[in-house]
């Protein structure tokens, strides 16, 4: 059921003295864009008249076929709380579609909604919950972002060790005038980290408010003179930025992946998802972690995965079925990052997960000890894969993986496989502070 019609728009718009409404969309990359429309054209991008440059927009189309349109999705519809409150900012998130009335297939969200569709013709509907860490660093005297902070807080820190409390809270008192219900914010294990989670919902409201999430976390940050980063390691020899991704899927108002005959609580569904998972995980790596910079955090030692296994028991696996049974039952994917589109990141998941159950593919036996301790040979004896070690490596497994591919289309896929070689490439020919330092002098 709809949350708002058009005429709840209007009359919010001017009950409220909204002056400006910043239509959103997303880019293939996980890009917040928008076009701005003062209130007076309201009527005409409600009904789907207002034309953007698409060539403009990075992996969406060519400067022949460049004319898009934005359908605004009106359940969307929120005003900035940080705006002024004479005029004040509103916003709709938005759908791009072609001059012809047709959803551009390059569209994140459309790829979500496809899948959720598929999901929908199975009988299931999906839910999420996001995990989101970011950092937050000093900016400089021009303010431009540094990795540097004062703090020296810890997991689960408080102030007046940690400094960035007075920021968070702002930031969830924020969230929650914004319609967030804010579950849980805390100090993360590295200095200057931080976890905000909010309530798992419906898959593509959840992937709207990540990114509505996003831009309030840096905003708040902003306006305590701080910078809030989602790059998934910007400091050597600390802990990363995750986002882990909570799943389940109901069918009839049930939640299927619990089972209280099994010895874990968990249905057949539940585990054919897992397993749908593990199957294609090595070619959802270049969606859920899509920079060069993701692999240095899917390294051993700094609690995220590295190897594809599962466990209902311990964080250190890839997969883990947290405690909670019944309703709450879920599988968590601890690999993904914040810097990942969540909109192509959760059809991946759901794709994927859906693969499993439609195939009953049975995932390996679970691992419950702790893998960071487990030697090279014991990983061989256990069958245990390593994910993709760069962001070269997760591309080519990706176009092995048609599945996949398929998933996010033939043209969307490959102009993201082409754009992100073309990153890797970049950075493979630069010369890093660290090669300065090991080889300028003494060779």
């Amino acid at each position: 059921m709809a949350k708002y019609t058009k005429a709840d728009i209007f009359r919010m718009i001017e009950e409220e003295d909204v002056e400006f409404i910043r239509l959103q969309f997303t880019d293939m990359f996980g890009t917040f864009k928008n076009v701005a429309v003062t209130s007076s054209q309201l009527e005409k991008a409600l009904e789907n008249q207002c034309m953007f440059d698409g060539s403009s927009i990075d992996g969406f189309v060519r400067i022949e076929e460049s004319d898009m349109y934005l359908y605004p999705d009106p359940d969307t519809f929120q005003i900035f709380p940080w705006r002024p409150q004479q005029g004040k900012v509103a916003r709709l998130i938005c759908d791009v579609y072609r001059p012809s009335k047709e959803p551009f297939e390059g569209d994140p969200r459309y790829i979500l909604k496809k899948t959720l569709a598929r999901a929908e013709e199975m009988g299931y509907t999906f839910h999420a919950g996001p995990e989101c860490e970011f950092f937050l660093f000093h900016i400089d005297d021009d303010g431009r972002p540094t990795t540097l902070t004062h703090e020296k807080a810890g997991y689960f820190d408080m102030g007046p060790v940690d400094l960035g409390e007075n920021a968070r809270r702002d930031m969830v008192l924020t969230l929650e005038e914004m319609g967030f219900e804010i579950e849980a914010s805390h100090h993360e294990v590295a200095p200057a980290q931080h976890e905000i989670d909010f309530r798992y919902g419906p898959a593509l409201q959840i992937a709207d408010d990540i990114m509505t999430f996003k831009l309030t976390v840096k905003t708040i940050a902003k306006r305590h003179g701080l910078h809030a980063t989602f790059m998934p390691k910007p400091k050597y020899g600390v802990n990363g930025s995750g986002m882990h991704i909570n799943m389940s899927l109901s069918k009839d108002g049930k939640n299927v992946f619990t089972d209280e005959t099994d010895p874990q609580g968990l249905s057949k569904e539940a585990y054919w998802f897992i397993g749908g998972i593990l199957r294609h995980v090595r070619g959802m790596t270049a969606i859920t972690n899509p920079l060069v910079n993701s692999y240095k955090r899917l390294v051993n030692g700094y609690e995220a995965p590295a190897h594809i296994a599962w466990s209902a028991t311990n964080r250190s696996l890839l997969i883990r079925i947290p405690a909670q049974r019944g309703e709450g039952t879920r599988v968590e994917l601890r690999s993904p990052d914040p810097s990942a589109n969540p909109y192509l990141a959760l059809a991946v998941c759901l794709a994927a997960g859906l693969d499993g159950i439609k195939n009953q593919i049975q995932p390996p036996d679970s691992v419950d000890q702790n893998i960071f301790q487990m030697t090279a040979a014991d990983k061989k004896a256990a069958g245990i894969q390593p994910l993709p070690a760069d962001l070269p490596e997760a591309l080519d497994e990706l176009e092995k993986d048609g599945f996949i591919r398929q998933v996010l289309g033939a043209g969307p896929a490959e102009t993201y496989i082409q754009a992100k070689r073309a990153e890797a490439q970049q950075y493979a020919g630069q010369v890093t502070d660290w090669e300065l330092e090991q080889y300028l002098y003494r060779i």
